[in-house]
């Protein structure tokens, strides 16, 4: 089986995640997700959606209200965390600083990740729900 092109236009097209508390995902992640490349796509009683800012391709993100109780642990199977790219090393700084400003919790601070292909610049935070999210630059831009 041949490698896929990178020219061959494909890319993942949304990310759904149910949240249980719809209202609380929008007051956290409404002013998140301009800092990660995103604007709103819509809002609807049970859902409500993020798409990439400025007509960039990339996945949209909709966060649906929970029909079912149940903690949530990224240690059993099923998502794990989600990593948004975004264009420099200040950009993961920013964010860090949001979310410790608005009082999340900042798994790992903006640092290097010797581990994974270079460069890697990235932060980590736990959601209100306690989703992992991460914010990483693949640049050695500022």
């Amino acid at each position: 089986m041949a490698a896929p092109s990178r020219q061959n236009g494909t890319v993942l097209g949304h990310l759904g995640v149910n949240v249980p508390d719809l209202e609380r995902a929008a007051a956290s992640y409404g002013p998140l997700m301009p800092l990660l490349g995103y604007e709103p796509f819509f809002t609807t009683e049970n859902a409500l959606a993020f798409m990439p800012a400025g007509g960039r391709r990339g996945a949209y993100l909709f966060l649906y209200r929970a029909t079912e109780e149940g903690a949530y642990m990224r240690e059993r199977t099923g998502l794990q965390h989600l990593a948004f790219t975004v264009p420099t090393r200040g950009a993961v700084l920013e964010v860090h600083r949001h979310v410790t400003r608005e009082g999340g919790t900042a798994l790992h601070p903006p640092c290097e990740w010797p581990q994974y292909p270079p460069p890697y610049f990235a932060t980590f935070w736990l959601d209100p729900f306690g989703i992992m999210l991460e914010a990483v630059c693949h640049h050695d831009r500022d």
